[in-house]
């Protein structure tokens, strides 16, 4: 195992410049040459934006739908009654029901990617923003988690869509694909998130709004990305 480790470190410093910027498509390219780990590698952003989240208006919170996914099937758990309860169990969700549910996870259950809610269980949901909150999971209007329209958020992010927030430091780190994904798509699912999120600049914002992006796999390194090449590539 050392050996093994040591070979993959020195290919990663003899391939990796951590004084340089990469282009987009030259930093894609350089980690999926590095030698590969025993499972399929999430791909990585981790942005550092320029924001004063302290506030509000200038905390970053939405979602995006990879054109080419993100290589995973989320498990997707839905606070719903009645017709609604139905339509998310048909539409695929992996969990449905009510106070039942509240209970189990006030209990330590977590055995869920995504929580949505129809608006009239976000009395019951509101008691689990202790639990849900710090993790990102609580539903929430802006992020189309809370909602009537239950089979278009179900069949959305089982196919794809992704939640991204800026973190109390003004960071966001957000997967965007497995390392077996040709570089192509890995591209093209960056610039779709990155195309959004120079979208969603708040007008209040001052400055440099993304001030570093860098890409990385699981257990690879990180590589500075040059944002002009995003913007060619857009």
């Amino acid at each position: 195992m050392p050996k093994k480790l040591t070979k993959r470190f020195k290919m990663i410093k003899e391939k990796v410049d951590s004084s340089k910027s990469y282009t987009l498509l030259e930093a894609v390219n350089i980690l999926k040459s590095l030698p590969k780990a025993r499972f399929d590698e999430t791909v990585e952003l981790a942005l550092k934006m320029g924001l004063d989240v302290k506030h509000s208006d200038q905390q970053l919170r939405g979602t995006v739908v990879f054109p080419h996914g993100i290589g995973k099937i989320k498990r997707i758990l839905v606070f719903a009654k009645g017709d609604k309860e139905t339509e998310a169990r048909d539409a695929g969700a992996d969990f449905v029901g009510g106070e039942e549910l509240i209970d189990k996870i006030k209990a330590g259950w977590s055995d869920f990617d995504v929580a949505i809610a129809t608006p009239d269980m976000m009395k019951f949901v509101g008691k689990l923003g202790k639990v849900l909150g710090p993790k990102g999971m609580m539903p929430n209007p802006k992020t189309g988690t809370v909602t009537m329209q239950i089979e278009k958020a179900v069949r959305e992010f089982k196919s794809g869509k992704v939640e991204f927030r800026t973190d109390k430091f003004a960071n966001m780190q957000i997967g965007v694909g497995k390392i077996s994904f040709d570089a192509p798509k890995l591209v093209e699912n960056i610039v779709e998130l990155m195309d959004l999120i120079w979208k969603m600049k708040p007008a209040s914002a001052k400055g440099t709004y993304i001030r570093s992006l860098t890409i990385s796999t699981t257990m690879g390194p990180g590589l500075k990305i040059s944002l002009d090449s995003i913007r060619k590539a857009a």
